[in-house]
């Protein structure tokens, strides 16, 4: 073989392996506004690394086990706020806003976020209903009160993760009156709104999801659905209208109860006279 016909290959080899580890899927983390960018396989080499097994997996709805890294070891030494949250950014919009002691917890004896990550040698299913998996990224929990962990903390797909300020302070528009009372139901419904329907929609335009419609402007589902069609919607949409594009799932009782739901919609019925201009 000649100098120049070895030297072409040995070009060609290079820009495959670049290549290769350019396409490889990363995931960012920012804390404080500084980025750390992770590859797939930066993370599955990690030392900290391991095999989990999932009893209640959320996405697949069955038992399952991943190769994964403890995400508490991810944020380990960084300074992160206590009344913060980590906002778990996904390729199709979704955007999840965990509470920061939740995810920084270690105890088994509770809930424990581990960042699954998708082995290329060993890919996952596809997601019931969809054409894709859960992966590359997928923030799965284990520990005694994995189940506690609401639905939309299960975030996959998962391009970014960032601290942010609590939802009600990056976001006020979203806040009830500070003259309700502590107690009153209202306030629940907030934080249940928060948790479970900001992750795909937006409120007065506050928001960081773009999968869903605004739930209040230009109108609020409470000025345009009879209260029990609103309720077997957000229990089951399917049931109440289907249609291609539908990305809303429906949520059994164990994942959101009726009582839930119910402050869910009362929420809805107090900020549908709190909306912002349009």
């Amino acid at each position: 073989m000649s100098k120049r016909v070895l030297f072409a290959v040995l070009l060609l080899t290079l820009s495959v392996i670049g290549h290769c580890a350019a396409a490889q899927p990363m995931i960012d983390l920012t804390i404080g506004g500084k980025t750390q960018s992770f590859s797939r396989g930066a993370l599955l080499a990690r030392p900290d690394a391991a095999e989990i097994h999932v009893p209640r997996d959320v996405a697949y709805g069955t038992s399952t086990t991943y190769r994964a890294v403890p995400l508490a070891d991810l944020l380990d030494g960084a300074a992160l706020p206590a009344d913060g949250v980590l906002e778990a950014r996904a390729t199709d919009g979704f955007a999840a806003q965990l509470p920061m002691d939740l995810v920084r917890n270690r105890d088994p004896a509770t809930a424990v976020a581990w960042l699954a990550v998708e082995d290329p040698a060993q890919p996952w299913p596809k997601l019931p209903g969809k054409p894709v998996s859960a992966g590359p990224f997928y923030l799965v929990w284990v520990g005694r009160e994995a189940a506690s962990v609401r639905s939309e903390q299960w975030p996959y797909q998962i391009a970014q993760l960032a601290t942010q300020p609590s939802p009600s302070t990056r976001w006020p528009v979203l806040a009830v009156d500070p003259a309700l009372p502590a107690t009153d139901p209202i306030r629940a419904g907030q934080s249940l709104f928060i948790t479970q329907c900001l992750a795909c929609h937006r409120l007065n335009h506050a928001g960081s999801a773009d999968t869903g419609p605004d739930l209040n402007v230009p109108m609020n589902p409470v000025e345009y659905f009879q209260p029990a069609a609103l309720r077997r919607y957000i229990r089951n949409p399917a049931s109440v209208r289907d249609w291609p594009g539908r990305t809303m799932p429906a949520f059994p009782r164990d994942q959101l109860s009726d009582r839930e739901i119910d402050l869910i919609v009362a929420y809805l019925a107090y900020m549908a006279q709190r909306k912002v201009g349009r």
